[in-house]
């Protein structure tokens, strides 16, 4: 196994529609995996009436989002006119293209632990001003790693291949399992771990929760040790060849794109549509540059 010193880095802190999220892409050390652009990593809380998921109407741009719950239930909205509870176990991937917006209720799901991941897969110049659309995917293969599991959420993985479509050449999985491990990987992609909970430890560096590894690119073989109980996300992907820029919940190639989607969003032109959700719009922050 050859390749790239690996990197570690940590999360940064924030709160999303009540939940703590721990954010760790992009990074100033690291702004994309592949097109891997984002990774949020929600609780785990325990929800009450007062205290769960409440993300209203926003927009987006130039991204697929990847919704993935360890625990939990919150309801997606969009302004396509879906309605899909998601629940663990299951995936939601909303590609935005031109525009949509969508909303994250968990209101009438507030009891228990909520826990999960939200990611953005950056769209290529071919796809990225396309019309938007959502998927739903009930089951995705899961195959046995000896001393626990592996689910292939995008992409293909040791000989397991997800059926969810995303525009570049990629792969998500998360793995929960223990001791040690050796998986084969596609040597020109790059890749990166995000650990949800125990203990990973790569080539001698040691990762604890939400504390994230970049592994880059040439191996052949990812060798690693989990500790009892440990879950991570390991992400993958072809180096992403275009330069991106983001802004918000937008992912463009230049400012006059964000400032564009931020008139369009703030005057309510039909570009996003409307989201059906008794949640608060939310108003999109001037670009920094504007002020």
């Amino acid at each position: 196994m050859s390749g790239t010193v690996p990197t570690i880095s940590d999360s940064h802190l924030a709160d999303v529609g009540g939940l703590p999220v721990h954010r760790s892409l992009p990074r100033r050390e690291r702004r994309t995996v592949g097109a891997w652009c984002f990774l949020d990593h929600f609780g785990p809380v325990d929800v009450t009436p007062s205290q769960t998921m409440t993300v209203g109407p926003h927009p987006h741009i130039g991204l697929h989002t990847v919704t993935w719950l360890l625990s939990g239930e919150v309801l997606h909205s969009d302004s396509l006119g879906n309605e899909q509870l998601i629940c663990p176990g299951e995936l939601n991937l909303m590609t935005s293209g031109r525009g949509i917006a969508h909303a994250e209720d968990g209101r009438d799901h507030s009891t228990g632990i909520m826990d999960g991941v939200q990611l953005w897969v950056a769209q290529p110049e071919t796809t990225r001003h396309d019309p938007p659309s959502f998927a739903h995917h009930e089951e995705l293969p899961i195959f046995d790693l000896q001393t626990g599991t592996a689910t292939v959420l995008v992409g293909e993985f040791a000989g397991a291949r997800s059926s969810v479509h995303v525009d570049s050449p990629l792969v998500g999985v998360d793995i929960a399992a223990s001791g040690p491990l050796e998986v084969p990987v596609d040597p020109t992609f790059e890749y990166g771990f995000a650990v949800l909970d125990g203990h990973l430890r790569f080539a001698r560096a040691e990762a604890r929760p939400d504390q994230f590894v970049f592994v880059g690119t040439g191996r052949d073989a990812l060798q690693f040790d989990l500790d009892m109980g440990s879950r991570v996300l390991l992400l993958g992907g072809e180096p992403f060849a275009e330069e991106i820029l983001m802004w918000w919940n937008f992912v463009a190639r230049t400012r006059a794109e964000i400032e564009r989607a931020y008139a369009d969003w703030s005057s309510t032109a039909e570009r996003f549509g409307s989201v059906r959700s008794t949640l608060d719009r939310i108003e999109a922050p001037r670009p920094f540059w504007l002020h």
